[in-house]
């Protein structure tokens, strides 16, 4: 067993360890969008279904020595493929929906070597089967996703700290072929078994007869549950603090945890147990999702990775109770890798195409509460009748106490919107209504079903009670997810989704034309507004107020007859309200739909009386491939949602602007975040390069108290310049924060190495 295990276990680490580097190394090219490691996942989800496709026709389809002698030459092939870091060529030229290209990217850097992997687990497992008649194989599946969940966990902790990109390549490249003689002694171990004795293993008369369509269908159903809310989890910690590997690594090592619980044995997963934790993780991250960037974003997190958690707890038990004969083993994980897979082509394609903002994890969330109905009903007969009776008596009163409270949040809810945004109380007495039948209908199901008890139906009774109940509570959960979808998008009159992320287009005061204004949104955060009337439509609003540190600094700066400004991000283009005639802002936007944004319904760009140029792509990138440009700013301003593209905060980065500036200009970073204290990462970098910074922090309201000057939002910029003439300028000297020492704990951000721990505020 030793020779199979130790290969199951270097093959899964090695599959593992490859997604977060690959995935690291390709971000800078693509925005640092994630979207990225949402392609990425896909690419792996569906490269694991072709491994176990592969391991699953070899050993239905070639004799033992045939697979065998195959499966070397395949990893033979493998070989030849490597390194599989990506050459230069493979960076992207423009703008546009980039999925595509990074899926071929990764088929021709990594395709043959990621399947191979793949494939190790049910191969393995089939082989081991084979020469070990009578053996139960599952808990080889248990301990790959062992070496699967040690290579997540070091990656982060040991690798990403310790090497470069580059060597951590190398080191897997002599990973693959440590791995690769492993499973050329099993091949061999594999040839040398008497044919007698293989064609009675896999022959195995007394096998189990063929599984159901229905238990197909859950071998489908619940992987593909468990992947479509791992992805929604990661795309949503990712949107609102970082992409970075953590981010990936966390959510996705849950899963895998998950596997490992699950198929390690029948005796750590509980369906009595978990029901009760599925509703209560639901509850929790349905409160999650209506606080929305209010809540503290370590909260955020560990409601998003419990729920998960508890939620991949249920669909992979679920899965392992299904499990069956080991003769049908390789179909068995074949079901699984597709289900892994359907869920990644939802979120990565279907997703950006129907919906027009992130609304799969709310479909997630309903789908594993539907799913575990559908299995508590189907495996009935598994459950004491005290359990039934316990769990339907307890879920009674929930149903009653959750209806009580749901009301009376209602109420609050309907009164504070039709108060403060106007508009009639029909949806909101839909809602009620809604929530009343669904008390109702529990209390009909509850008096329904005891009464058929006392008719002598018990055996089916209490069953039907609990399963009636989680049926009541899932209609809530649907109605408070379906709310809480029209609540996040009221008010806008356009919402538009793509790879980099979705944007939505908000009307506020109609009906009074001097304050009637639109506001941009990215994910849950405002990215700028303007007014519509004439006379204040040039007005600069939000967070670049001229007592901003960028206003500041743009009023303060030595003026010269035709300035030239690189800002990277262009918003709804606020920042061109400050040219003057002869000056050249030259915009980087990776974001076609920003684009076309800007111009309708917003209109900076068109009034603004400097020249505009318009750069479509990445802005670091793009800024690589030019020639110096002589700015006299640079401003950065690229966010998406309220994560911080890392890429455009190193070591790295920071060359390719200085290249860029004029020795006399200034830098200007906009590092506002709810979450992460930015200041230190940009400190370091303007030590490195000798530039002097501020740090220049404004309150809402900024200098103009008209009207409680509420257009101004609250804000803080960094001020990098090694111009001591304007550095030295006492309104920018008065407005800075007082200066504060180096921190020793956080290093240099480079390409190779960022971290995020220690700059969470």
């Amino acid at each position: 067993m030793v020779p199979f295990a130790l290969t199951i276990f270097t093959g899964a680490f090695l599959l593992f360890q490859v997604q977060p580097l690959i995935g690291k190394y390709i971000l800078p090219w693509f925005g640092g969008s994630p979207g990225v490691w949402t392609t990425c996942m896909l690419f792996f989800q569906v490269l694991l279904l072709g491994g176990y496709a592969y391991a699953h026709l070899l050993s239905r389809r070639l004799s033992s020595r045939a697979q065998a002698g195959v499966h070397v030459v395949v990893l033979a092939a493998a070989l030849a493929t490597l390194p599989i870091t990506p050459a230069d060529s493979w960076k992207p030229t423009g703008a546009g929906d980039p999925t595509w290209h990074i899926l071929a990217l990764l088929a021709v850097s990594l395709g043959l070597p990621y399947l191979v992997l793949a494939a190790t687990g049910p191969l393995m497992q089939e082989w081991f089967r084979r020469t070990r008649p009578g053996a139960s194989p599952y808990r080889l599946y248990a301990l790959s996703n062992v070496g699967s969940l040690l290579a997540l966990i070091s990656y982060p902790i040991y690798f990403e700290t310790n090497f470069t990109r580059q060597g951590q390549a190398q080191i897997w490249s002599w990973g693959l072929v440590a791995y690769a003689a492993a499973c050329a002694y099993c091949a061999w171990r594999m040839w040398r078994q008497p044919a007698a004795e293989m064609m009675a293993a896999a022959t195995d008369t007394n096998a189990a007869p063929a599984p159901t369509w229905s238990q197909r269908l859950l071998w489908l159903g619940l992987p593909a549950c468990a992947s479509i809310l791992l992805l929604a989890v990661t795309n949503k910690m990712c949107q609102d603090v970082a992409v970075i590997p953590f981010l990936w690594v966390l959510p996705l090592a849950l899963y895998l945890l998950t596997f490992i619980i699950s198929f390690d044995g029948p005796r750590w997963y509980s369906r009595f147990y978990y029901t009760f934790a599925l509703v209560a993780a639901m509850a929790a991250i349905t409160k999650a999702l209506f606080e929305g960037p209010d809540m503290e974003i370590l909260t955020q997190i560990g409601i998003y990775s419990a729920t998960l958690f508890v939620a991949c707890m249920v669909c992979h038990g679920e899965l392992y109770h299904l499990r069956p004969d080991p003769r049908h083993l390789t179909s068995f994980y074949l079901m699984i890798a597709a289900g892994g897979a359907v869920g990644g082509l939802f979120v990565a394609l279907v997703a950006p195409a129907v919906f027009s903002n992130f609304h799969e994890m709310h479909l997630g969330l309903a789908l594993a509460g539907l799913l575990l109905i559908v299995v508590a009903w189907r495996g009935r007969a598994a459950f004491s009748a005290g359990r039934w009776r316990v769990l339907g008596v307890v879920l009674a009163v929930g149903a009653t106490a959750g209806a009580a409270t749901a009301l009376q949040r209602l109420s609050e809810w309907m009164r504070q919107r039709v108060m403060t945004h106007g508009g009639s109380y029909t949806f909101w007495e839909r809602v009620g209504a809604l929530h009343w039948l669904v008390w109702v209908a529990a209390a009909a199901v509850a008096g329904l079903l005891w009464w058929r008890a006392r008719r002598g139906s018990r055996a089916l009774a209490w069953p039907a009670l609990a399963c009636g109940l989680l049926g009541a509570g899932w209609l809530g959960l649907v109605f408070a997810l379906v709310t809480q979808i029209r609540e996040s998008s009221h008010g806008a009159v356009l919402s538009a989704r793509n790879f980099y992320g979705v944007l939505s287009v908000f009307e506020y005061e109609k009906g009074n034309p001097l304050s009637h204004h639109y506001l941009l949104q990215h994910g849950r955060i405002t990215h700028g507004f303007q007014f519509t009337s004439p006379e204040r439509a040039p007005m600069i609003t939000s967070y670049f107020g001229p007592s901003s540190g960028l206003g500041l600094a743009l009023r303060q700066f030595p003026r010269q007859q035709g300035q030239r400004i690189g800002l990277l991000g262009l918003g709804v283009g606020t920042v061109t309200a400050y040219g003057k005639p002869g000056d050249t802002i030259r915009i980087y936007e990776i974001n076609p739909q920003v684009t076309d944004i800007a111009r309708k319904p917003f209109s900076y760009l068109a009034l603004s009386p400097a020249k505009i140029e318009i750069v479509m792509g990445d802005g670091r990138l793009s800024m690589e491939n030019e020639p110096p440009q002589e700015y006299d700013f640079l401003i950065m301003d690229a966010f998406s949602s309220d994560a911080v593209p890392v890429h455009l905060l190193t070591k790295e980065a920071f060359a390719i602007y200085q290249r860029h500036l004029k020795p006399d200009g200034a830098i200007l970073v906009n590092i506002s975040n709810r979450y992460l204290d930015l200041r230190p990462v940009v400190e370091n970098a303007a030590r490195e390069f000798g530039y002097q910074a501020y740090n220049i922090d404004s309150s809402d309201g900024g200098i103009d108290e008209e009207d409680g000057g509420w257009w101004f939002y609250a804000a803080s910029w960094m001020v990098l310049s090694k111009n001591t003439e304007f550095m030295n300028r006492e309104a920018l000297r008065a407005a800075a924060s007082p200066a504060v020492p180096p921190r020793a704990d956080i290093p240099l951000w480079t390409d190779d190495y960022t971290s995020m721990f220690k700059i969470l505020k």
